[in-house]
């Protein structure tokens, strides 16, 4: 029978990059000269150091924009709330997303019930197995979860014919 999974899935590497990329030019750019700004990943967190909010504010534009140049969507990234540490510093946890969440996975799957496509879509995990006997309904499908959930950026893979 014809099958997909629909998962969350952020390329590591490349955002490692992009974190690394972030943290040369914070090195190197004059308005960060003297301040504690900084940014590093340690285990799917980014953590952003710096003087204020605005600050903060500008470590993540850096972020954001060395991610889009990767190819890598900025929503995989879980944004925290901004925090005081010793002294006059703030920092910053952003989570990078990695497979979906049980509220996310049952809103698919009842999308997938409440449409008129005949496919079915069960739960495994931290990703959602969508089956169907017509490889056009597994398209079909695949196009309606595109357009309905737009908050997290999904993919597809393991189509099985």
């Amino acid at each position: 029978m014809p099958s997909f999974d629909t998962v969350l899935e952020a390329d590591l590497v490349k955002v490692k990059n992009a974190v690394e990329n972030s943290a040369k030019e914070i090195a190197t750019r004059f308005d960060f000269k003297g301040t504690p700004a900084s940014i590093e990943l340690k285990d799917k967190e980014i953590t952003s150091i710096g003087d204020s909010d605005f600050q903060i504010d500008q470590i993540n534009d850096i972020l954001r924009n060395k991610l889009s140049k990767a190819g890598v969507d900025a929503r995989f990234l879980d944004v925290g709330k901004v925090e005081k540490i010793g002294g006059d510093k703030v920092k910053q946890i952003s989570k990078v997303r990695n497979g979906i969440e049980i509220e996310q996975s049952k809103k698919i799957q009842q999308l997938l019930k409440g449409s008129k496509i005949k496919v079915q879509g069960a739960i495994q995990g931290d990703a959602v197995r969508v089956t169907g006997a017509k490889r056009d309904d597994l398209q079909a499908a695949m196009a309606l979860i595109k357009a309905e959930i737009s908050e997290f950026p999904l993919s597809f893979n393991n189509f099985r014919d």
